[in-house]
């Protein structure tokens, strides 16, 4: 497969609340099917709907994570820990460490904020070395797309395809994916699962 150049990618705010099944951060998610809100395995209240991102077919990987409210949970950065959730619809699996309830709406990151491309000229790092600094660090995914990693690569497996990559320092709200942090959505192979997780400095 050919490797494909990722293109920088900011949020910019929209003009009111987005109701299509486009690409978006914030606002409450677009549902293709039931509803099925993630619920945090330690606190068992909703999760906090980070965005949407379309799929080949007009589908959608719907994010969520953990809020603090108040109060700190660990875990928010594990693929598997019960802390985040990547929700595939339609045809979608939820899987089995994922708790999910029939709420349309729920906590949300912030207003909704919809996708627009950089060039490089606008583009600036803000991690590590400097040919790292020259790489966008938050884009979206697809075939041929690969992930830049602020550690190690940890993607779930063969054959899973990069959704997106969230630069927590470039999105229009506060996410906690720890220091200076960058998230990284995954799509299985057989595209009916999701897995998130993030890396910090």
């Amino acid at each position: 497969m050919t490797v494909s150049e990722p293109v920088p990618l900011v949020f910019v705010p929209a003009d009111g609340a987005v109701r299509e099944a486009v690409t978006k951060v914030g606002g409450q998610p677009v549902w293709l099917e039931e509803p099925q809100w993630p619920l945090s395995r330690e606190t068992g209240r909703p999760m906090e709907f980070l965005g949407q991102f379309a799929l080949e077919g007009g589908r959608l990987a719907l994010l969520f994570m953990t809020g603090d409210e108040g109060e700190y949970v660990d875990g928010t950065w594990e693929p598997e820990g019960g802390e985040n959730a990547l929700v595939i619809q339609p045809g979608g699996r939820v899987p089995d460490f994922v708790t999910v309830e029939r709420r349309a709406e729920g906590p949300s990151a912030g207003p909704d904020h919809l996708p627009r491309h950089i060039d490089s000229a606008e583009h600036s790092g803000e991690h590590s070395n400097e040919e790292e600094d020259r790489r966008p660090w938050q884009f979206l995914g697809g075939p041929g797309v690969e992930p830049h990693w602020l550690q190690g690569d940890e993607t779930p497996g063969d054959g899973w395809q990069l959704v997106v990559q969230l630069d927590s320092g470039k999105l229009p709200f506060d996410v906690n994916f720890g220091d200076a942090g960058v998230g990284y959505a995954f799509l299985s192979p057989d595209g009916k699962e999701g897995r998130f997780l993030w890396q910090c400095t």
